[in-house]
C-alpha cells in the first residue's frame, strides 16, 4: 500500500517481532526497539518515514476511497458532555505537525502520532502489528 522498500520492511519486522532480534541483550527477547538498531538502520527508517509522512498520516486518519473521512468528531464526558467537530484536513495537519524521530523508549514519533508495536494480545500473531496512537482530546485545545 505504501510501497515500503525491503530494507525498511526488514527494520519494521524486527521492531514488531516478526523477525527475532539480531543481537543479544535487547530489552525484549521477542523484538527490537528502534533505538537498539544501528544508526544506519535508524536513518534509513526515519528518511523513509519523512518522505512518506503525509501519505501515512492521510491513510491512518482519513482513509481512502468512497468512505474516507471528511470530519472528526470527539466527545468527552467528564462532569458534563463536551464535543468538538473538526474538518479532516485540519486534523491531519495538526497530527502531522512536528518532527519524525525516535522516543527515549525506542518507539517512533510521526509528528504528534506515536507508532509502536501493538502487543497485548496474549501472544497471538496480531500483537506483531504496528499501532498508530493519537490523543484525540488535543482537538479541544486548538482553534
Amino acid at each position: 500500500m505504501w510501497n515500503i522498500p525491503n530494507d525498511v520492511y526488514t527494520i519494521l519486522q524486527h521492531y514488531v517481532g516478526e523477525l527475532p532480534p539480531y543481537k543479544a541483550n535487547t530489552k525484549d527477547s521477542r523484538r527490537m526497539f528502534i533505538n537498539e538498531m544501528t544508526i544506519e538502520e535508524q536513518n534509513i527508517l526515519l528518511t523513509w518515514l519523512n518522505e512518506n509522512k503525509y501519505l501515512i498520516v492521510s491513510d491512518i486518519l482519513k482513509g481512502r476511497g468512497q468512505f474516507s473521512a471528511e470530519w472528526v468528531l470527539v466527545i468527552k464526558k467528564t462532569n458534563f458532555l463536551d464535543w468538538v467537530l473538526k474538518p479532516i484536513n485540519f486534523v491531519m495537519n495538526h497530527y502531522s505537525n512536528g518532527d519524525i524521530g525516535i522516543s527515549n523508549n525506542g518507539n517512533i514519533h510521526l509528528g504528534k502520532i506515536t507508532v509502536q508495536r501493538k502487543g497485548g494480545d496474549g501472544g497471538r500473531e496480531t500483537a506483531k502489528m504496528l499501532q498508530f496512537k493519537i490523543d484525540p482530546t488535543e482537538l479541544f485545545n486548538i482553534a
